[in-house]
């Protein structure tokens, strides 16, 4: 996944925050699951704080927000609606892991950035594999967001490694 090299460096920070992009369905929430523990961090995912199918841009938004002020708005799927605030220890190291993670603005707050690429019919297949009929209605509207994303923020380029997956 991510070489030991890579781990020390990210240790070596004072608090540690790395941030994992790319495109639904590429192995984000997985190496998340995997870095967190091997760095002794907490994590954060994107998908319990965007605001609804819509929200990706909104979503990127509020990881400055979880960063700088260690908190940050949960979303409630089953209600469709905002729900409580949550907070981060800030005296441990983050992992926040989701799509559109990687801007420009979330990037200068962060100590390591990563992208996980992986073709796009593997990505549809797994995601739909995950999430089933609760997310094949909004595919393609999730998607269309990501390639805006990606056209403004260009996250691969942000990233300090990128893992392409086979």
């Amino acid at each position: 996944m991510v070489s030991e090299e890579v781990i020390r460096d990210i240790r070596s920070a004072r608090r540690p925050i790395v941030l994992i992009d790319g495109r639904s369905g590429s192995g984000k929430t997985t190496l998340g699951a995997w870095l967190a523990p091997e760095l002794g961090a907490e994590l954060v995912r994107l998908d319990d704080l965007y605001p609804g199918w819509d929200g990706l841009r909104q979503g990127s938004e509020q990881v400055q927000r979880l960063i700088r002020d260690s908190r940050w708005k949960a979303w409630d799927w089953a209600l469709d609606r905002a729900g409580e605030w949550r907070n981060v220890d800030a005296s441990v190291p983050l992992v926040v892991e989701g799509s559109a993670v990687l801007s420009r603005a979330n990037r200068a707050l962060a100590t390591y950035g990563i992208w996980v690429e992986l073709d796009a019919a593997t990505r549809k297949r797994r995601a739909l594999a995950r999430d089933g009929e609760t997310y094949a209605p909004h595919w393609d509207r999730w998607a269309a967001q990501e390639d805006e994303f990606a056209a403004e923020e260009n996250p691969r380029d942000l990233a300090d490694l990128v893992l392409v997956e086979t």
